[in-house]
């Protein structure tokens, strides 16, 4: 098993892009001409999975399944909102099935912090 620790500051920079990410890609769909809906999803990913891997980092201590679930809401993040936003300004998307490939990623990231915390000993108290 890989130390949560060796993912921990890759976990903060990927908060941290995202953040800015989904500032940035919601206004780009409040300012931008066309249709705003890839652009506001992709910034409504971004912008609910950034604290997602703050808190990840944060307690990656306390949480045995801590790397699986960054890794899995890091790249799903990456790969839902870079296909949309490709989509939108290129016209075509980063490959085909990556958006929901991301989700799915993400849905599943989201799984391993509930089962981290239902499997005995999944959180560490002290």
């Amino acid at each position: 098993m890989i130390p949560n620790s060796r993912f921990v500051p890759a976990f903060y920079v990927l908060s941290g892009i995202f953040g800015f990410a989904g500032v940035a890609l919601s206004a780009a769909a409040a300012h931008a001409g066309g249709d705003p809906h890839l652009l506001a999803s992709a910034a409504a990913m971004c912008l609910a999975h950034a604290p997602a891997l703050l808190a990840l980092a944060i307690g990656a201590e306390k949480l045995k399944t801590a790397t699986i679930a960054g890794v899995l809401i890091g790249v799903g993040t990456i790969l839902f909102a870079g296909d949309l936003v490709m989509l939108r300004f290129a016209g075509s998307g980063l490959f085909p099935m990556a958006a929901p490939t991301g989700g799915f990623a993400m849905m599943f990231g989201w799984l391993a912090v509930a089962l981290g915390a239902v499997f005995r000993g999944g959180v560490r108290t002290g």
